[in-house]
């Protein structure tokens, strides 16, 4: 796919032409066979010895790269390297984040403890914070993912709920009126308070037809709504009080209160603190509507004109008008997904998507059957890791996900990424291998 991205059919090349992309992807798997043939001879204990010191080194060369680094694409996040390669640290953090999560939660008796809990979020939360600074947040998202190894260990679902929340309310915050978003948030509040009240159907009903009222005059009147809803809300929580239920009233109350201020807050952070080029990112997935199909938009476009033009068996191999016409930006990495759509049609891209879904699969089995606690997050942190950017990269392809710039694990074009996941998928198999024998 990365050949047929930067396929000219007036002069072609060679696969392994190194001054082609396809040629250094060539020489990058080669490295990565390689090392990844090397890490299975090495004891599983030396990774575990070692994490802590490949996790401190990632957060120099996380910092180190801030002050030496070179821009690409906006972000200060790579190291120039001789012969025209470029290094990511922030891939390499992916992996010493994972290790060190591992290394720390197996010495650990429970992840419900909140001390435990706070440092295992520090861990990867650290490298996330200093990939923002570099100004690269779609690197930076990657590291949420390692709160599944925390869910399966046994962190308190209330956190991802309340993570769900806030992610609903950051996108209904961009794209409605704070006002309207209040009023929502009000409502269910108040079905919360009614209904603990009483449980009886006629209550639902009724809170129903409140509900279908309001939002019939959301638009023409929404401070009315919300004056109405505010007070239906307090008369709710009042009742509540007196009933002797004054903790589920003040947690409606203080939930109520600080959903509102969060909409509020992202509301005015979007309009007057963001700058026009972050704006026209949110536009593009949010909005479509409000971006520049010249400008911002241009790129999504094009990828799903790609991806369309397919259709159910591709225009064969090397045959995709526009991969070949370059039409679409950036083809040979984060939209390299593209490139299967067109020429590869449906059943191509559904065959890619299938096989990552196998190896997820492959990967959480051999999870489950670890002896070893330290194996076990250690192989859900690489799943969360390879299911974020499988999720983000094939889904911005088709404007389900922002556009970020985020690679197709072990497909997209560049070293770091393919060694480091490389590395990721060969140490998961030799714990693997001494599984019956490594068990701390």
């Amino acid at each position: 796919m990365i050949y047929a991205a930067g396929y000219d059919p007036a002069a072609p090349t060679g696969y392994f032409d190194l001054d082609t992309q396809a040629g250094k992807q060539a020489l990058f798997i080669l490295i990565s066979a390689i090392a990844g043939a090397a890490i299975l001879f090495i004891e599983p204990q030396f990774f575990k010895t070692i994490s802590y010191l490949i996790y401190g080194f990632s957060i120099f060369l996380l910092l180190l790269v801030m002050a030496y680094g070179a821009v690409t694409n906006g972000a200060l996040s790579w190291f120039e390297l001789p012969g025209g390669f470029k290094f990511q640290p922030s891939e390499l953090a992916k992996l010493a984040t994972c290790l060190s999560l591992a290394t720390y939660l197996s010495s650990q008796n429970s992840i419900k403890d909140t001390r435990t809990a706070l440092v295992a979020i520090g861990i990867f939360m650290i490298p996330c914070i200093l990939v923002v600074l570099q100004g690269d947040p779609g690197s930076a998202i990657v590291f949420f993912a390692l709160m599944i190894p925390l869910f399966r260990e046994g962190l308190s679902p209330i956190l991802y709920v309340i993570g769900i929340v806030l992610v609903l309310l950051f996108i209904l915050g961009l794209i409605y009126d704070p006002l309207q978003v209040m009023v929502f948030v009000m409502l269910i509040a108040s079905a919360i308070g009614m209904i603990n009240l009483s449980p009886q159907l006629w209550w639902r009903i009724s809170y129903a037809a409140v509900l279908l009222s309001a939002l019939l005059f959301f638009k023409e009147h929404t401070l009315y709504v919300l004056l109405g809803t505010g007070g239906y809300l307090l008369a709710t929580l009042v009742m509540n009080f007196i009933t002797k239920k004054r903790e589920l009233s003040m947690s409606l109350l203080v939930a109520a209160i600080a959903m509102s201020a969060f909409t509020y807050s992202i509301n005015y952070l979007f309009y007057n603190v963001l700058e026009s080029h972050q704006r026209d990112r949110l536009n593009v997935w949010l909005m479509p509507e409000k971006a520049d199909p010249r400008g911002s938009y241009y790129n999504l476009r094009q990828s799903k004109l790609a991806i369309g033009s397919g259709g159910l068996l591709g225009k064969q191999y090397l045959n995709g008008e526009m991969t070949q016409g370059n039409f679409v930006p950036e083809q040979h990495t984060d939209f390299i997904f593209t490139v299967v759509g067109e020429e590869q049609g449906f059943i191509g891209a559904t065959g890619v998507i299938i096989l990552y879904m196998l190896l997820l699969l492959r990967i959480s089995i051999i999870a489950e059957r670890q002896r070893s606690k330290f194996t076990r997050v250690y192989a859900y942190g690489i799943a969360g890791i390879l299911s974020i950017h499988l999720l983000i990269n094939v889904g911005m392809t088709m404007g389900l996900m922002p556009v970020i710039g985020i690679p197709l694990p072990l497909m997209s074009y560049g070293g770091s990424s393919l060694l480091v996941f490389t590395i990721m998928i060969a140490i998961l198999l030799r714990f693997d291998s001494q599984r019956l024998l490594f068990f701390r």
